[in-house]
């Protein structure tokens, strides 16, 4: 918190948001009554009660913004560990509940997108993540692995680079992770799980970690 307005208020590191208002209170109380006073000591006082009034503004500011900052930190967790446990519907359930949407979460809205095999949805909220943080490297390189999926998969609809058949036409050899979560998303074959795997156990590791924010 700033250290001025606290000192101002006669406050130290650390006070609750009660210390605060009391200590405003207090000297407001004092001040409202001195302004009153003839010559300079009113218009000091005057100008004291307009510092505190900003002071105790600017205080009150910090500590709202700090407790919905920890309230989005346990929200984010909730929504990295449904993800973790394979609940896209819970985890998406959570994420409708924020007013705020950070390009954290824009994040974590594109792997559920992912887990729910709609890719280009995906892109998009990365790419609307990387815009909010264009400097966060873990985005950008989710971001790269999707588009190589993407390219296999448009490559692997018309018939592959080699003339291959199809994918629609290929026999299918089992069903991807997305198949495991209840969402009836099934697709792909193990060659495509490839790029698949590198992409989601990327951002499950970065759910892990924490190193995304």
């Amino acid at each position: 918190m700033n250290k001025k307005n606290l000192e101002l208020l006669g406050l130290k590191e650390g006070a609750t948001p009660e210390e605060i208002t009391e200590a405003y209170n207090t000297l407001r109380a004092k001040y409202l009554e001195d302004r009153f006073l003839e010559g300079e000591e009113g218009n000091a006082a005057a100008r004291m009660l307009t510092k505190i009034e900003t002071a105790y503004k600017e205080l009150m500011t910090e500590m709202n913004e700090s407790a919905a900052s920890s309230d989005s930190g346990n929200s984010f967790s909730q929504v990295e560990e449904y993800l973790k446990a394979g609940d896209t519907r819970e985890a998406q359930r959570v994420l409708d509940t924020f007013d705020e949407r950070t390009g954290y979460w824009h994040y974590l809205q594109s792997v559920v997108f992912y887990r729910k095999n709609w890719m280009n949805e995906s892109k998009k909220q990365l790419e609307i993540a990387i815009q909010l943080e264009p400097d966060n490297e873990k985005y950008k390189e989710a971001y790269r692995k999707l588009n190589e999926r993407l390219a296999y998969d448009s490559r692997s609809a018309s018939g592959g680079q080699n003339g291959d058949a199809p994918r629609s036409e290929q026999p299918y050899q089992g069903q991807t992770m997305n198949s495991n979560y209840g969402d009836g998303q099934m697709g792909g074959n193990f060659c495509s799980n490839c790029l698949e795997c590198c992409y989601t156990y990327m951002c499950l590791s970065c759910l892990c970690d924490g190193c995304c924010r």
